[in-house]
């Protein structure tokens, strides 16, 4: 078997959340456990931090990880979806798993994955912790795929849990209201493990509150300790002086990810970095700085408020629910431009009406499909986008629809990339290419 028949083995044989939807979403961890069990339970051989939420967690785990590397741990995580290359999903100190892991993994596993029908992300799960257990991390930060209680990844006991944020997403399986989903991703908060809270809100909070009770796990609001005052932000710079309990501990900290919405995210790290320190994990002040610092150089994050390039200016976020995508143009009403264009397209199991009544009306649009089977019919959108007042174009592809905003906006505009992580996952490297090809 080769790399690319092993990917083809993953993506065409099991049953896979970003191509089809609901449909792999498995309701339990018993397919996650038998995998694990097969492997000999790779994932009780790290210490884990679990992070939840329904905007942010990709940041949050970049961060943490970033700033544990930096303290000269060996740090192994665990993101999804990924962008451009599977092995995105699993890192270790920055680098991504090696194809002839995933090869070995796949023809290793083939006869329990024909007796256990896994979903993809259940098998993908199963592969990190092995590849976590094999290089000896001793850290690795593991995000959640879709809600808590029931994702795979809720098999470990980490020594803390993290929830960002809670907003509408994913209703069709975590439930129709915010007490709801609150209730699914409280399903990672464990017996006596401290839970940070990154923001809440009047109908979630008691949802953390009580769950946290009944597992006796101590609960830390990052909102309500950790103060933020930012001094500037630019492209790929964020400038800020941090307080605890009121006391300034980090006085101009620079972060690598910029945008508003990045402040949120690093109240919830300093808060977990703190319980962490309290935990025994060391985290000298030069590790938070520097990790922060240098976090796209250490993790390769990519697809959150990325600026491109200048005249016109470009920029790539995977905002793609309402939550997201009301950060998102919060942070874009911050720019000066003249023109905005906006290149987007969507899935076809999200809430679109509550997505698209918070895009600006005053934008020129670019509408594609994904590429995936789950990509909802640019024409479908376009039609659905008119009722809001959106007005744009449709393209046979992202590809296409980047192209021709990049080509119409003048030297002052905005071009934006937004709506659906798979659309970020086109529009980078068709950005690449027509760069290169412009270069000649």
């Amino acid at each position: 078997m080769t790399y690319p028949e092993a990917l083809e083995y993953l993506f065409t044989k099991l049953p896979m959340y970003q191509r089809i939807g609901a449909a792999a979403y498995k309701k339990d961890l018993s397919n996650t456990l038998a995998l694990l069990k097969a492997l000999g339970d790779p994932h009780k051989k790290f210490t884990s931090i679990h992070i939840a939420g329904t905007n942010g967690k990709g940041s949050v785990t970049n961060m943490l990880s970033s700033i544990c590397m930096e303290a000269g741990y060996r740090v192994g995580w665990y993101t999804s979806p990924h962008l451009e290359d599977f092995r995105e999903r699993i890192k270790v100190n920055g680098h991504m798993c090696h194809e002839q892991f995933v090869v070995d993994f796949v023809q290793r596993m083939e006869p329990h994955i024909e007796a256990i029908q896994p979903s993809f992300f259940e098998l993908t799960v199963a592969m990190a912790f092995e590849y976590f257990a094999l290089q000896e991390v001793e850290i690795a930060v593991v995000e959640v795929g879709l809600g808590g209680r029931l994702d795979s990844t809720n098999v470990i006991t980490p020594i803390l849990s993290v929830i960002t944020n809670i907003s509408f997403d994913h209703m069709q399986m975590l439930g129709n209201t915010l007490q709801e989903i609150a209730g699914e991703k409280a399903g990672i908060i464990k017996n006596h493990v401290p839970v940070v809270i990154g923001e809440y809100l009047p109908e979630t909070l008691p949802v953390f509150e009580q769950k946290a009770a009944e597992m006796g796990s101590p609960i830390f609001p990052a909102e309500e300790n950790v103060a933020i005052e930012v001094l500037s932000q630019m492209p790929g710079k964020l400038e800020v002086n941090v307080s605890y309990l009121g006391q300034l501990i980090y006085p101009e900290l620079i972060c690598g990810l910029s945008g508003e919405y990045q402040v949120r995210n690093l109240r919830t790290v300093i808060q977990s970095t703190e319980v962490l320190m309290a935990k025994g994990i060391e985290l000298p002040e030069e590790a938070l700085y520097e990790g922060l610092r240098k976090v796209i150089d250490n993790t390769g994050f990519a697809g959150r408020w990325q600026w491109l390039q200048d005249h016109p200016t470009l920029i790539a976020d995977c905002a793609h629910n309402s939550g997201g995508l009301a950060a998102l143009f919060s942070q874009v009403n911050t720019l000066t431009y003249e023109n905005l264009h906006i290149v987007t397209g969507s899935v076809n199991d999200k809430d679109l009406d509550a997505s698209l009544s918070l895009y600006p009306t005053s934008a020129i649009y670019y509408f594609a499909k994904p590429d995936i089977p789950r990509g909802l019919e640019a024409e479908t959108l376009q039609n659905k986008a008119f009722g809001f007042g959106l007005k744009g174009s449709v393209f046979d592809s992202v590809r296409d629809s980047l192209y021709a905003a990049l080509n119409k906006a003048g030297k002052n505009d905005l071009v934006l990339i937004c709506g659906s992580i798979f659309v970020v996952a086109e529009a980078l490297p068709a950005y690449r290419d027509r760069e290169k090809a412009l270069s000649k």
